[in-house]
């Protein structure tokens, strides 16, 4: 190659363009809006020379096509395979036309495909202090920390409120770890707990918890702003202003409130984050408060309401657990866990941070280490500085002489008597009132702006989550029925239909107006949720699965599988009943998705376990020798395409079922280059549509130069370890005589090669036929057809809406529309389309219920066994239920008794009942002439004749045909011959109406020519209801042992 010198006295590559050192750009201006966008088109420079290859790229990774309506696509290795060989004359895309839906067949939302957004036109978007972090605290720091603490640390004492604050911190740091791992092993879209659990465990758990979760976000609404509506009331009371009474007025205050919550959400995700930057601050400056009156010396009206100065002696006094009114531990528990359910207050609006991944596991944690030591701080103070009972009487003092005992023996120290709570219950102290937070703070208003702040922040949060996460639920289609409630408005997409129905739900909750009886309903609801988060990154982490690679490394599997469990045992401990209601909810849910089976494909961990099981469990067979009480028939049917040769497919689907293995087979017979291509595209299709209509079996598809080659290829290598097909069901080759003489020997080849390869085989004949492709090709040339129209139309019409083309895309076509319609060309002859209906008829004639009636099972020959299981096995079938067996056996003239007790002796030791047996003892006689001249007439054509040629001619011509049917071979089976012609006779003869015939296949010994050999199957099966050729490979498949 010639070099050239460059100025810097290096040499240059006369091909290499140093203007490609950076890709070049072009726009495409193809928006909806006007906009531009630059798109990548190649990298061809960085090595110097043209290439198709395409260096490392994001765009090839993406999950969806781009707003712009394209892909990008990296060449496929066929293509770069090829390119050389068609002397470069091909051409790859930069880019592919996208639909607009993912893989799945659902809209892609890919957060990465978007255009870069304009931050004056685009949806807002949070980081992680104000989405994530000041969610969090505003969450956690809710209606307990002024309303409930006080009494939670009043009936448990100080010692057990911390086991209650560190139990409930410890579930969420867990649980938090756990939503860091799978939020950073990936792009987060929106949906929070339940964009999470469905991607890592399927729509199965996803979908069940989903809803859940929802719900209870919806309900944390209402629980919330009663709390809220506590606070108000307390107030009015004190006043004399109560409207109604106590539990009324809570429900008016909180429905009021719950409308104002919903305009400032409707408002717009923004309106609601500055919204919450002014709850903090009250907050905070609340906390503050409550620390700072602490410190500042007690008055006489203060001291009768039960709070001092920090004394020694009021800390050790509750110290210790004082429950009362049916309290204990876990009702307790129960009422103060629910403050830490904010933690997924950030994680619920995913789709609306920049950074989902870094601003999660950040902001979550910090908010759960701030929140914790706040709750510690205000109760360990609260809890030096108030009793738990006081009178509010200023008078009730102690009088000189008296002595210190019995429940308030603090304040006694103090100078107090409030002995009189022990008899009556007070007003004052921790254990009596919700407004200690007031009394104690330094300036009292400032609590209760504190308290309406936690309040109404948790609301507004917990309104803001449940129609996010709801929206991303509908989206996905899991629940069709609630698809309604999967479209967005405005630039945030925000879920207005969802806000609504979240209002509906808080309003009603609301009217319950006892916050001690929603809380356990939400902690059982959250704990689910917390369950699934943790159980989804252990099963991740369990899968082993090289997808699972998360940026976040501090959690480890066991720790979550801990953090589940615990979450578990403490739905329980919380209420029982209440529990078993959320698994019996999350169970039905679970069970509707799955029976549903929706259409979609995430990757799941769930699908990586079962591929792991699955290997398992194949590696543990291997290692099992055969058995016979073990054997079950592995069908290897070779039906082409999935769909061409249905009645083949159902009989084999109804011999494994979901027992057994049963591959469908397919031989590409051409050039390989054309033959792959064909075979690939087909390979997702067949597979796809053995799924959707429910056939438990698997699509395999060879390229070679012929059918037999082809099929030994599958005969060999099909399986895995013990998980191998061992019996071959193949269609009779009906054209025979016309298919010409290399079809034959391969036809005949593929029957040798069985045998030698040791399996059993089964060759099906029906009247009408096996193959129905012409007809499935002709509904894909008619659907393609009518797609092509479809785009036709959407083209031609400016404003969009629904096409109007003569085609119409139908799922479903009928047998007469598939009848009429087999030729593209015109209509069909009346006798030829009368013959189409009749093979479509047969062809659906295993799938459906079989009428009463016989299976002939003509076992005439000991192959094993084989011969009478397989239609043992179709008798178990539901389908075949009235069908019963009648067993017929040839046997010698004057011993046909005989010969019926040994078989019915030998039915028994099988366990296989039946009492219909037929001993045919006149098989041995000469078939009647006209049976004969139908041999003749079928062989004739490939007879060699050469008896009348004297012998250089006749070797002449065994030489020039060998394939032909000598007369010395006719002479040499001639009994044989016979046997095959008188069978068919008394076959006709007795199961002429039964709905199945199964006779023992003669073997195709390599003596015998191809062409005698298929005139043999033809006449043995001709003119008969649907039958079955069966051959075993002479091992037992039958035991009479235990």
């Amino acid at each position: 190659m010639k070099r050239l010198k460059s100025k810097g006295g290096e040499h240059d590559n006369p091909i290499y363009d140093s203007t490609l050192d950076e890709p070049p750009f072009y726009e495409e201006t193809n928006f909806s809006n006007g906009d531009h966008r630059t798109v990548r088109p190649s990298v061809v420079s960085a090595f110097g020379h043209d290439t198709l290859d395409r260096v490392p790229n994001i765009d090839f990774y993406r999950n969806a096509g781009s707003v712009s309506g394209h892909r990008a696509v990296r060449p496929s290795l066929q293509e770069l395979h090829d390119v050389f060989q068609t002397n470069g004359a091909i051409s790859v895309p930069e880019t592919v036309e996208d639909d607009g839906e993912g893989s799945d067949g659902t809209p892609s939302d890919d957060l990465e495909s978007g255009v870069p957004t304009d931050t004056n036109k685009g949806p807002t978007k949070f980081g992680w202090i104000r989405g994530v972090l000041v969610r969090c605290m505003l969450n956690i720091w809710g209606v307990m920390l002024f309303i409930r603490l006080s009494w939670i640390f009043g009936q448990a004492g100080w010692g057990l409120g911390i086991v209650v604050i560190a139990l409930s911190c410890v579930v969420t740091t867990i649980t938090a770890l756990s939503m860091s791992a799978i939020c950073t092993n990936g792009v987060v879209r929106g949906g929070g707990a339940y964009y999470l659990i469905s991607r890592s465990l399927g729509p199965e758990f996803g979908g069940s918890i989903g809803l859940i979760f929802a719900f209870a976000n919806a309900v944390a609404v209402s629980m919330y702003v009663v709390g809220f509506a506590e606070t108000v009331v307390e107030l009015l009371k004190d006043n004399a202003a109560l409207m109604v009474d106590e539990i009324n007025d809570i429900r008016i205050i909180g429905c009021i409130t719950v409308v104002l919550l919903l305009g400032i959400s409707l408002a717009g995700m923004e309106w609601e984050a500055k919204a919450q930057i002014v709850l903090l601050f009250i907050l905070l400056a609340a906390i503050v408060n409550v620390f700072v009156g602490t410190f500042i010396p007690a008055t006489d009206q203060k001291k009768a309401i039960g709070i001092f100065n920090y004394q020694s002696n009021i800390f050790l006094e509750n110290f210790t657990p004082d429950f009362r009114e049916n309290e204990n531990f876990f009702t307790v528990f129960a009422i103060f866990f629910p403050a830490a359910t904010g933690i997924l207050a950030g994680a619920n609006i995913s789709g609306d941070l920049r950074d989902p991944q870094g601003a999660i596991p950040k902001g979550t944690l910090l908010a759960i280490l701030i929140t914790g030591i706040t709750y510690l701080g205000v109760a360990l103070c609260v809890s030096a500085a108030v009793v738990r009972d006081a009178t509010g009487n200023i008078t009730d003092l102690i009088t000189p002489g008296m002595e210190c005992n019995g429940t308030a023996v603090a304040a006694c120290e103090l100078g107090y008597n409030f002995s009189s709570c022990a008899v009556e219950k007070c007003e004052f102290g921790s254990m009596n009132t919700n407004q200690v937070m007031t009394m104690v703070s330094g300036f009292g208003p400032l609590i209760i702006a504190g308290t309406f702040s936690a309040t109404l922040s948790s609301a507004l949060a917990s309104l803001v989550s449940a129609p996010k996460v709801f929206q991303a639920l509908c989206k996905d289609n899991i629940y069709k029925i609630l698809h309604f409630f999967a479209k967005g408005h405005g630039k945030n997409n925000e879920p207005i239909r969802g806000y609504i129905l979240t209002f509906i739900i808080s309003v009603a909750f609301i009217l319950i107006g006892d916050l001690n009886a929603i809380a356990p309903i939400i902690s059982n609801f959250f704990l689910a949720s917390y369950a699934l988060i943790n159980f989804s990154c252990f099963h991740a982490s369990w899968a082993k699965s090289p997808g699972w690679r998360p940026a976040y490394k501090f959690y480890n599997m066991w720790l979550s599988l801990l953090g589940a469990l615990l979450c578990c045992v403490v739905m329980f401990v919380i209420n029982w009943w209440a529990a078993l209601l959320t698994y019996a909810i999350e169970i039905l849910l679970y069970i509707y998705v799955t029976v549903k089976k929706p259409d979609v494909n995430w990757g799941s961990s769930t699908q990586a376990v079962t591929f792991v099981s699955a290997v398992n469990n194949a590696m543990s067979l291997s290692g099992v020798d055969d058995h016979v009480k073990n054997f079950r028939p592995q069908i290897l049917a070779l039906t082409g395409a999935a769909r061409a040769r249905p009645a083949l497919l159902d009989l084999a689907h109804s011999f494994s079922k979901n027992y057994g293995l049963c591959l469908t087979c397919e031989v590409f017979v051409g050039p390989r280059s054309e033959a792959l291509e064909e075979m690939n595209a087909g390979m997702e299709k067949n597979q796809l549509w053995l799924r959707k209509t429910n056939r438990k079996a698997f699509y395999a598809a060879v390229a070679c130069d012929s059918f037999r080659e082809g099929t030994a290829s599958l005969l060999q290598a099909s399986g895995l370890g013990r998980m191998k097909p061992n019996t071959l069901m193949i269609g009779f080759q009906r054209n025979w005589r016309t298919a010409g003489r290399e079809a034959v020997q391969s036809y005949v080849g593929v029957l040798h090669d069985a045998f030698d390869f040791d399996y059993g085989t089964v060759i099906v004949r029906m009247g009408e036929g096996l193959d129905v492709s012409h007809f499935v090709e002709a509904e894909e040339e008619m659907l393609n057809a009518a797609k092509e129209q479809q785009a036709l139309d959407n083209d031609m019409m400016s404003n969009g809406g629904k096409a109007k083309g003569m085609f119409r895309k139908s799922k479903k076509l009928s047998k007469p529309v598939l009848t009429t319609r087999v030729s593209v060309c015109g209509p069909l002859p009346q006798q030829v389309a009368k013959m189409n209906e009749k093979l479509l008829e047969a062809s659906a004639q295993f799938q459906k219920k079989q009428p009463k009636g016989t299976i002939d099972v003509w076992w005439l020959f000991d192959d094993g066994g084989l011969t009478l299981l397989l239609p043992y096995i179709l008798t178990t079938r539901k389908k075949w239920k009235d069908s019963k067996l009648r067993i017929f056996i040839a046997g010698q003239p004057g011993r046909c008794e005989q010969d019926e007790q040994e078989m019915k002796s030998l039915l028994q030791k099988f366990r296989i009942n039946c009492t219909d047996i037929n001993v045919i003892d006149n098989i041995h006689i000469q078939p009647r002439a006209d049976s004969w001249k139908k041999l003749e007439d079928m062989i004739e054509p490939f007879c060699l004749h050469e008896g009348s040629k004297d012998r250089a001619q006749a070797e002449a011509m065994r030489k020039d045909h060998p394939w032909k049917i000598t007369d010395e071979e006719l002479s040499s089976f001639e009994e044989k011959t016979n046997l095959q012609i008188r069978l068919n006779e008394v076959l006709r003869e007795h199961s002429k109406s039964a709905n199945l015939i199964i006779v023992s296949m003669p073997i195709a010994r390599k003596s015998v020519s191809d062409f005698l050999y298929m005139a043999w199957l033809d006449i043995l099966t001709k003119d008969l209801p649907p039958t079955l050729l069966i051959r075993g490979n002479h091992k037992s498949v039958l035991t009479f042992y235990s």
